[in-house]
């Protein structure tokens, strides 16, 4: 059941703005259609706006709300004459007819809710490699629980080989993926970095990144014993 502040000002104690609310199990409360009935609403989860009779006036309103700054939704119930005139000048989340039947005004008010709450961003699962501990949200990376000072595109360099462990990467790969299409560094580029990588990594870590004669670079979990694979 949502709190809902019903922004009217049609006569009669409790005006048939909607009548489909009726219906519904939701909290109703009405006030004066204007911008200070707010401060008697703290608790409303949902504000609907009467716009069935003066477009003009409830447009006014409805930007008037989002000037105030409030952060929950604004619906505004209209005539079918009423849906020629809107547009995304009068700043509301949503509309609907005042003819709507249960089923659609439950949707509508269900969908609100839904959007007015913050949706947490997925978490990025940190990069674990043979020790390897690189946290992306905090831009950090660690070896053995030690932590690593590296520049940005030593710990992009170190992040994509560990991504990929195993994995044998040319000279131009490493630049095309972790440097993009507009560098043109040369390959020396790609050396000077892993000889600086390894070095940030201490004597007893630079075998994590094996180089492969005549082809390039790869991440090595464990020491590889294949002649073709040296680590310096």
């Amino acid at each position: 059941m949502a709190s809902i502040l019903l922004l009217t000002n049609a006569p009669g104690p409790s005006p048939d703005v909607v009548p489909a609310l009726e219906l519904l199990s939701h909290q109703v409360r009405i006030l004066p259609a204007q911008a200070t009935a707010l401060l008697d609403a703290e608790d409303a989860q949902i504000i609907l706006v009467d716009g069935r009779k003066d477009l003009v006036a409830s447009r006014t309103l409805c930007q008037l709300l989002r000037t105030t700054g409030i952060s929950r939704p604004v619906l505004l119930v209209l005539t079918e004459g009423g849906m020629a005139a809107v547009s995304g000048q009068w700043q509301v989340d949503d509309v609907f007819l005042d003819t709507a039947g249960p089923a659609e005004v439950e949707a509508r008010l269900r969908l609100a809710l839904v959007r007015a709450v913050p949706q947490d961003e997925p978490e990025v699962a940190p990069i674990r490699a043979a020790g390897v501990l690189i946290d992306e949200a905090s831009y950090t990376a660690k070896v053995h629980g030690t932590p690593l000072n590296l520049t940005y595109k030593e710990f992009e360099l170190l992040k994509y080989l560990a991504q990929h462990p195993g994995r044998v990467f040319s000279r131009e790969q490493l630049l095309h993926e972790v440097w993009g299409y507009d560098y043109y560094g040369g390959t020396r580029t790609v050396d000077v970095h892993v000889r600086r990588l390894r070095a940030k990594l201490g004597t007893d870590h630079e075998q994590l990144i094996g180089t492969v004669r005549n082809v390039g670079y790869r991440f090595t979990p464990q020491r590889q014993e294949n002649p073709e694979v040296v680590d310096a």
